[in-house]
């Protein structure tokens, strides 16, 4: 009983305390009905080292990246993660998830958050970042909630290119608003936002346009002609953003974008099973007040020395809930500072170097791809990692070589898009070698 430290004297102490004679007495108002009559039925309790032994074996079911050639994306990658980023954020001073609330004394902390606000800023070409939110959905969500208090607007337009779960999330952020959601489609061919439907459907009604770049599908959308479409209307352009892409492609500030969020998983963070994440939001100058969330700030103590503080924070603990910019701003401290220590370790060139070599190896796969009968580019639009091909006889037979090659494949876009059924969205990142990339394609 290792992991339980309290002896029977213990609980008796404790019984004694809160002035009851047993355990019994305590529950006493549970209704008899609903107390068990026997034991539970479960196994008895393993040693230490056969719950390892166990676990381990349990775990070895599993497709992990440690063993498979990973080529599935949509959302979350499989990127290098440098050794120093584990080896800082597991230091003892940063092994709370969340950032102190004698925050102050805690110069450490909010330093490295204020770092990290810092490079988002110079990735993503805003103004102002803030100290990072639960996951790129939620912020996303939050981008169009803080899109309505600046343009004092209610309906927002949001691209069918855009990630699907995150498009779900924001319908249920907006459905309890009651807020119109306007759908924007995508083009058949090349596979971006349909601008001329853009067009036509937005109004002086529009609080924000909400487009993803590199967009679901991996192609690169026009944001400068969107931003142009937006703005016309009076309505802010917000862009979901891959971090890792912005190594290498034209910032969303130098595009036009007037608020920036995205995934910041691949900055560092491994798969694990989805979560946690790390919610990325930036925006520009003249809107941060009305940012959701934490945003450090520099200043001088009494004595003239560099300090750090939490400062413009408008949240519902800090202020009135109805006049908080957001009543669910969760952040991810302790995934937000590994963020901070990859993109300090790997720097301008590595951040680039990384973006070309996703760039180029999957070109690379493409093109191996469409050699193979039955197999065809989905769309025409540039691509950065990611791509859709359409595979005339499905992935069922692809797939069962794919397990046996010891390679996760793609994701089939039918479970998203039901016009899309025999297409799959394939992910290279920077770890694919051209052994693996090789022998994924001649599974097909």
């Amino acid at each position: 009983m290792r992991y339980i430290p309290n002896t029977p004297e213990d609980r008796e102490e404790m019984l004694k305390a809160i002035g009851v004679s047993g355990f019994n007495e305590l529950i006493a108002d549970i209704p008899k009905e609903l107390l068990l009559k026997s034991p539970l039925n479960i196994p008895p309790a393993l040693s230490e080292l056969e719950l390892i032994t166990e676990l381990k074996a349990l775990s070895e079911k599993n497709a992990d990246t440690g063993r498979y050639a990973c080529f599935l994306g949509g959302g979350a990658y499989d990127h290098f993660i440098p050794s120093v980023v584990g080896h800082i954020a597991s230091r003892s001073e940063f092994s709370t998830s969340y950032t102190p609330y004698q925050a102050e004394v805690s110069q450490g902390t909010l330093q490295a958050a204020f770092e990290y606000q810092s490079m988002v800023c110079e990735l993503t070409g805003m103004g102002v970042a803030n100290a990072s939110m639960y996951d790129g959905a939620s912020a996303m969500a939050e981008a169009a909630l803080m899109a309505q208090r600046v343009t004092k607007r209610e309906v927002v337009a949001v691209s069918m290119a855009v990630h699907p779960n995150y498009r779900k999330v924001l319908r249920t952020y907006m459905q309890g608003i009651k807020s119109e959601v306007l759908s924007i489609p995508y083009t058949v061919d090349e596979g971006v936002s349909d601008l001329d439907a853009l067009s036509a459907d937005i109004s002086s009604d529009t609080a924000c346009v909400i487009v993803q770049y590199p967009n679901f599908f991996g192609c690169i959308e026009d944001m400068a002609e969107a931003a142009r479409l937006a703005h016309e209307k009076g309505a802010l352009l917000v862009v979901v953003a891959d971090p890792i892409a912005l190594g290498i492609l034209k910032s969303p500030g130098e595009l036009g974008a007037d608020i920036v969020v995205g995934e910041g998983q691949g900055l560092g963070k491994s798969l694990s099973y989805g979560g946690p994440y790390l919610g990325i939001f930036a925006c520009r100058d003249e809107h941060i007040r009305q940012m959701p969330g934490r945003v450090v700030g520099e200043t001088k103590d009494a004595k003239g020395r560099r300090g750090y503080v939490l400062t413009l924070q408008a949240r519902e603990q800090h202020i009135k809930r109805e006049r908080a910019t957001s009543n669910i701003c969760t952040n991810e401290a302790l995934v937000a500072l590994m963020a901070a220590v990859y993109m300090a370790a790997m720097g301008k060139h590595g951040m680039r170097e990384v973006a070309e070599l996703c760039l180029r190896k999957a070109h690379y796969a493409l093109d191996e791809l469409v050699k193979k009968p039955k197999v065809s580019r989905a769309f025409s639009a540039p691509f950065f990692k990611e791509f859709v091909v359409k595979v005339d006889k499905g992935m069922g037979p692809v797939n069962a070589k794919l397990d046996n090659e010891k390679i996760i494949g793609g994701l089939d876009l039918g479970e998203h898009y039901p016009e899309l059924k025999g297409h799959v969205l394939i992910a290279v990142t920077e770890k694919r070698t051209k052994d693996e990339i090789d022998r994924f394609a001649g599974c097909f």
